[in-house]
């Protein structure tokens, strides 16, 4: 049986790049929880976007999708799902809830786990949901000839009930002991859930929705206001490759936890300054909405699309950031690069 042994893998992760990376997410925390605490209403904005970004993002890695209109409304509770993937997205939408509103009120436990795993199929009917594997299960990947390949096997289902309580609680006795930084534990406990693979489906979600979980009990709630689900799915590719990385020879107990460790601190610190940025411009009452449009566009290096830079200002409409193109446009003081839904808009630096 896979012994969970975090003590003696947290020393081997203190490597002065790891310790930078925590460096700099502690610095932004303290940031966060400043501009948390007098501009909660004004970040709202953010929170609503971060839902929807979440839900959309965590379940299109898994290939469950629906229509960006379908989404939002589903996500807002204003409309009923329709599609087996509008269900899984609407159990996806209230686990995300119950993980935002009630965080501190939910262990790291067995019991929990299952609970959230029921509640993220509790729309489909399916009676997978809150219970662990029937069957022995593999991760496998599909190669570009339509071949499968697998990339891991998972311990078998007769193992997963014992796999799970060893693993809660070797987590729970290491981030109680308050001398090893959780930043570290967190994704080590997410690789192991990830290798021992408990449900017949749905793993991948619940690891990302644990992700925010054990974030927001160690008090790191950048994830609230900007999605941390987005970020993995924009990066994909190495996400998954360092879950193979990491992965390598975990049935024996040698495997390198660095390489998913230093991507998931990678993901944070782009959240934090998505955070930093995106609240700068929201919580500045100096500048216009027209100011902020231009100043997003001003920032990006490279050109940015009319999605994005609403996605950088949420409570600015769609009308007024096109209003605000169309000023900045007439006053030269952007480009416009391409044509219909690839128009992309850069600063013309030729122009200060």
């Amino acid at each position: 049986m896979r012994q969970f042994d975090y003590k003696r893998e947290y020393v081997k992760l203190l490597t002065p790049d790891v310790v930078s990376l925590l460096a700099a997410i502690h610095e932004y925390k303290g940031k966060e929880d400043a501009i948390a605490e007098t501009k909660r209403d004004t970040l709202n904005q953010l929170v609503d976007l971060a839902k929807i970004q979440s839900t959309e993002a965590s379940n299109r890695i898994e290939g469950i999708i629906t229509t960006a209109d379908r989404l939002k409304k589903i996500v807002r509770d204003k409309t009923m799902p329709k599609t087996r993937s509008e269900k899984e997205i609407a159990g996806y939408r209230d686990v995300l809830a119950t993980v935002h509103e009630s965080h501190d009120y939910i262990p790291p436990r067995p019991s929990m786990i299952l609970q959230l795993h029921r509640d993220l199929y509790k729309f489909t009917g399916k009676s997978i949901g809150g219970s662990y594997k029937n069957s022995d299960n593999v991760i496998a990947e599909e190669l570009p000839d339509g071949t499968k390949r697998v990339r891991f096997r998972p311990i078998p289902a007769w193992e997963t009930p014992e796999a799970m309580d060893r693993l809660c609680s070797s987590f729970e006795e290491a981030v109680n002991g308050a001398e090893m930084d959780p930043l570290l534990l967190i994704p080590m406990f997410v690789l192991d859930f990830l290798c021992i693979h408990p449900f017949n489906d749905g793993n991948g979600r619940m690891s990302r929705l644990l992700t925010l979980l054990l974030l927001y009990r160690a008090g790191y709630t950048v994830g609230k206001y900007i999605s941390i689900e987005k970020i993995i799915s924009d990066s994909k590719e190495t996400y998954y490759e360092a879950l193979q990385d990491s992965s390598f020879d975990w049935h024996e107990g040698k495997n390198d936890y660095a390489h998913f460790v230093r991507y998931m601190l990678g993901v944070v610190v782009a959240a934090y300054r998505k955070f930093e940025s995106r609240a700068a411009l929201i919580v500045d009452s100096d500048y216009s909405k027209h100011d902020r449009v231009r100043e997003v566009i001003k920032g990006r290096i490279g050109p940015i699309t009319k999605s994005e830079i609403m996605e950088e200002c949420p409570d600015i409409s769609q009308i007024t950031v096109q209003r605000a193109l169309s000023d900045l446009l007439k006053s030269g003081l952007i480009i416009k690069i391409g044509g219909g839904r690839y128009t992309k808009y850069a600063w013309n630096h030729e122009k200060e």
